[in-house]
């Protein structure tokens, strides 16, 4: 069942009734305000849809995440990130983030997701303090990064780009490093793609991760997300 959502009141039909196929979607309609969006991952459901569609939910199901046993390393990664001369930041440059996410993907032809629309109510999460993002910088220029909200002591991880050969690879696997160790539980990852299952990501059942959501107790440190260096 897809059910139609209005822009009259901010409410989510249960995930559980999340279509199987095609990749659990859910409702269509309402708005990209701030509050919808925040109950949208308050309950494991995050937009989708290209600029010619209408608003898209989706709660997939199963959900892949990542969690510190899971993070996959390899030894050939951990020789790059000793020596690589990359600067990874956290929440110092959240709207060039996106759009290079956004141009990235349409350049590659993977459609037209982050439009201008979603990029403006992501920005206004980021100023509210709900959306982040990490950078990896070379020689003063942006060159790979990834945007994502946090709820509580979980990451949903959104997009991610990289316009030189490993760095994508370093913001997930510095944050994420820096995420757990501060008292994170597990980023979500959406939906496992070959890319993120190299790094250690793992599918557990909408149910698993919809408990994981409600129930967990907010560890995360209380300062992680204020804008700093992660890696010199």
């Amino acid at each position: 069942m897809l059910f139609e959502l209005t822009t009259d009141s901010v409410w989510f039909p249960s995930p559980e009734f999340a279509l199987r196929e095609p990749d659990g979607l859910l409702a269509f309609g309402g708005d990209l305000s701030p509050e919808r969006l925040i109950e949208a991952y308050n309950h494991g459901i995050f937009p989708w849809y290209s600029s010619e569609d209408p608003i898209l939910w989706w709660s997939p199901n199963p959900r892949t995440i990542f969690t510190a046993e899971s993070l996959h390393v390899s030894r050939s990664m951990k020789r790059f990130l000793k020596h690589t001369d990359f600067q990874v930041t956290l929440n110092n440059a959240f709207n060039e983030v996106i759009k290079a996410c956004a141009d990235v993907h349409e350049q590659a032809n993977r459609g037209v997701w982050i439009h201008p629309e979603m990029q403006a109510a992501y920005n206004v999460l980021h100023q509210l303090g709900h959306a982040h993002s990490v950078e990896v910088w070379h020689d003063s220029q942006l060159v790979g990064g990834l945007y994502g909200i946090g709820v509580g002591n979980i990451f949903c991880a959104e997009s991610m780009f990289h316009t030189q050969t490993n760095a994508s690879k370093a913001a997930l696997l510095i944050f994420a490093q820096e995420f757990f160790d501060a008292g994170g539980e597990l980023i979500d990852a959406q939906i496992r793609n070959e890319h993120t299952a190299s790094l250690g990501a793992h599918d557990i059942s909408r149910q698993q991760y919809l408990h994981k959501l409600h129930t967990q107790k907010n560890t995360l440190r209380t300062n992680f997300w204020t804008p700093t260096c992660l890696k010199a």
